[in-house]
C-alpha cells in the first residue's frame, strides 16, 4: 500500500496550498494515472495536489489528515460497491467527489449520484475537461453528461410512485417556487439573491426549508421531485432533461 501523505514531499505541497487554491487528493491504484494527473494539475495555478492515495483505506486516512476541495478517485477503489461514499462524505463533508469510471453504467451511474458523488468521468477524459470539471464541481456544481441526466430521471420516475405520495404534498410559497425555478434555470445562490432584491444568506436558509419541506438532500433531487409532482412544467423528455440539467450546473 501507498499512502503518500506521510512523505516530505506531500507534507510540504499540503503546506503550500494557499488560500483561494483547490486542494485536491488523488486516490488511485495505478502510480502512471497519479503522476500524469498531478501533472496536469500543476500547470494550473489554482490547482493543488495535497495528497495521494493508492486504495480506499489510504484515501480515508487522507480526508481524515488533509482538509481538502475535491477527491479524484478511481472507480475500481470502490471495488464496484458504493458502500464508502457515505463514510467519505461524513469524514470530509466538505469534500467534492470525482469518480473516474473504466466503463458507463446505469444502475451504478445512478447510484453514485444518489451517494452523493458530484461528478463521473471517463478514465480517459482529456486534460482539459478533466481541469474543467474539477472547476466547476469545485464551484459547487455536479457533471453530469446527457446520458446519465435520462438514467437519472428514469430511475427516480420509477421509485417515485413508492417514495412520494402527490396527494401529500407540502404547500410551497410563492417565494419558495421563484427559487426553485432559479435553481432550475442553473442560477447560483448568489445571482438568485440579486434577482429576488435579497440576501445570500436568506436564499440558503430558504433552500434548507425547501429540502425539509420535501425530504429532498441537494439539487438534483428537487428537480426531480418538483418533475416527477408536476411542480414544474415539462411537456417534453427534452425540457425535461433541460431542468435537470439546469439544477445540477
Amino acid at each position: 500500500m501507498e499512502f503518500l501523505d506521510d512523505s516530505p514531499e506531500t507534507e510540504a505541497l499540503a503546506s503550500q496550498a494557499k488560500p483561494g487554491q483547490i486542494r485536491i487528493i488523488l486516490a488511485d491504484s495505478q502510480a502512471i494515472y497519479r503522476v500524469g494527473i498531478r501533472k496536469i494539475f500543476a500547470l494550473e495555478d489554482d490547482l493543488r495536489v495535497v495528497a495521494q492515495a493508492d486504495s480506499l483505506d489510504s484515501l480515508k486516512a487522507a480526508v481524515e489528515r488533509f482538509p481538502t476541495d475535491v477527491v479524484v478517485l478511481e472507480g475500481a477503489l470502490l471495488a464496484g460497491s458504493t458502500d464508502a461514499i457515505p463514510e467519505l462524505l461524513r469524514v470530509a463533508p466538505e469534500a467534492k467527489l470525482i469518480i473516474q469510471a473504466p466503463i458507463s453504467d446505469e444502475s451504478y451511474t445512478v447510484e453514485l449520484y444518489r451517494r452523493g458523488v458530484r461528478g463521473i468521468v471517463s478514465r480517459s477524459i482529456s486534460p482539459d475537461l478533466l481541469v474543467r470539471c474539477v472547476h466547476r464541481i469545485a464551484a459547487g456544481e455536479t457533471w453530469i453528461d446527457n446520458q446519465s441526466v435520462n438514467w437519472v430521471i428514469e430511475a427516480y420516475r420509477a421509485q417515485a410512485a413508492a417514495l412520494v405520495n402527490p396527494r401529500t404534498q407540502p404547500r410551497l410559497s410563492p417565494k419558495e417556487l421563484s427559487i426553485i425555478a432559479c435553481i432550475t434555470q442553473g442560477k447560483r445562490n448568489k445571482e438568485i439573491a440579486y434577482q429576488l432584491g435579497t440576501t445570500e444568506q436568506v436564499i440558503k436558509n430558504y433552500l434548507r426549508k425547501i429540502y425539509d419541506k420535501l425530504g429532498v438532500s441537494d439539487r438534483l433531487e428537487l428537480a426531480l421531485y418538483c418533475l416527477h409532482n408536476k411542480i414544474l412544467p415539462a411537456e417534453s423528455e427534452e425540457e425535461a432533461a433541460a431542468i435537470i440539467k439546469g439544477a445540477t450546473r
